[in-house]
């Protein structure tokens, strides 16, 4: 008699080796498949470490090939060497670059404390802009101080910086004592050191920071949970004052009628013009490094507020594009940094850090485009200018050093470390029972 195979109940033949049968379990598709892995990937505790890192980076590198190439010319026309402004960005950056690692390693004690006497000496130096013989003019902004020789300060600049560290702090210690629920509690002080900040800023005429300024001021008050009407107020009073601002200068007003009128002139607006005829140039991949004719003297600035359209015009779409993904990549991690915090000074500062750098780039990026009026604020971490970028570095600093405060990314941190992995083996190991083998 033939032996047949006796089947237990509840038991369901194998499939075949390599096939799919019933009792081979069938994973996601291959779209499905991929954003289950860059999810998990983006989960993990040190991703917003090395996306703040490495796309900080890359803009701040991008940018100094970027003002080599766009200041040539331009350090040409003064007499001067050709790789003149870029040197001066790189000993900025190489600066900028110990600041980030000193502000990435500092406790948030030293964050906390050190706020309060850089409010002080940035009110102060912006005071000073003021005094004749010691502030100076530049393209109609009296903005600046020289520090000697050919390096010039913009305080106004450490103005964002101190504002957001010291409005961190403030609000950070009102939630400890429940305060904010009270609405005098959160614009008290708070709004008023903003507006004497931007009145300083308006003195010199630079109503471009004054926007970044208040932006930040919108994204403290925003974190705080500030209700509908305060909000609705305070954006009131600052469109008002805004418009009396821009009506009451007529070089402020031609640049909003370069954004308005659907055909824009030539001599009113001259950087609008040549900065889309840069970018239209361009291409999908650009003319190459060093090619560029805009910046031959047809486009002011180009080394400056409109370097992103130098890029667009010797890198193409491609490069802009990329542009664009490294700041959108340095965004999101900010936001994933100040949104999984339990701590309300990491909370406020990474906000304040994102907003200003986002709405900066907003700004600049939204006027070569002919989308805003040109409000004369550089591409952060990429134009050229040291007293722009030194605060800014800084800044990123401060997000490193909140996203490794993280426990979970600072125990991804501690076993990274050499020989930590063998340590914590070890001591498993050595944590046995008595009778385990």
């Amino acid at each position: 008699m033939p032996v047949t195979a006796r089947r237990t109940s509840g038991s369901r033949p194998a499939a075949p080796r390599g096939g799919t049968g019933p009792g081979r379990l069938r994973g996601p598709s291959g779209p499905r498949r991929l954003y289950e892995q860059l999810h998990r990937a983006w989960d993990r505790p040190l991703t917003a470490y090395y996306v703040i890192l490495g796309s900080s980076l890359l803009i701040t590198g991008l940018g100094l090939v970027m003002v080599y190439s766009a200041s040539m010319i331009q350090a040409l026309r003064f007499d001067l060497p050709g790789s003149y402004f870029f040197r001066k960005q790189l000993l900025a950056a190489c600066i900028g670059g110990v600041l980030l690692l000193i502000a990435s390693r500092m406790p948030l004690k030293l964050h906390r404390a050190l706020s309060y006497p850089l409010l002080a000496g940035t009110v102060f130096l912006m005071a000073l802009v003021q005094v004749p013989g010691i502030g100076h003019a530049v393209n109609g902004n009296q903005n600046w101080i020289s520090v000697g020789g050919p390096f010039q300060l913009q305080p106004s600049e450490f103005g964002k910086l101190a504002l957001i560290l010291w409005g961190a702090d403030l609000l950070a210690r009102k939630q400890d004592k429940n305060l904010l629920a009270q609405w005098k509690h959160m614009l008290v002080p708070l709004v008023p050191v903003a507006f004497m900040l931007l009145g300083l800023i308006m003195l010199g005429g630079d109503m471009g920071t004054a926007v970044i300024l208040t932006a930040v001021l919108f994204g403290l008050l925003w974190l705080a949970g500030a209700p509908t009407r305060l909000f609705v107020g305070v954006l009131a009073v600052s469109a008002t004052l805004g418009f009396l601002l821009v009506t009451s200068s007529p070089n402020r007003m031609s640049r909003l009628e370069c954004v308005l009128q659907s055909e824009m002139i030539g001599d009113r607006c001259q950087q609008a013009v040549h900065g889309i005829y840069a970018l239209a140039s361009g291409g999908w991949f650009g003319s190459g490094l060093g090619a560029s004719v805009e910046k031959w003297g047809q486009l002011p600035e180009p080394h400056n507020d409109f370097i992103f359209a130098i890029t667009g015009e010797e890198l193409g779409l491609a490069g802009t594009l990329s542009v664009l993904a490294l700041f959108a990549a340095l965004g999101y991690a900010g936001i994933r940094v100040a949104g999984r915090t339990e701590d309300p000074f990491v909370r406020y500062a990474a906000g304040g850090v994102t907003t200003w750098i986002m709405a900066q780039a907003v700004v600049n990026i939204g006027a070569v485009l002919g989308l805003l009026p040109i409000a004369g604020v550089p591409l952060p971490l990429f134009s050229y200018g040291g007293s722009a970028l030194l605060p800014t570095m800084f800044a990123v600093g401060l997000l490193i050093a909140f996203a490794r405060q993280d426990p979970a990314a600072r125990g991804a941190l501690a076993m990274r470390r050499p020989g930590t992995r063998w340590k914590t083996m070890r001591r498993r190991v050595t944590k046995r029972p008595s009778g385990e083998r």
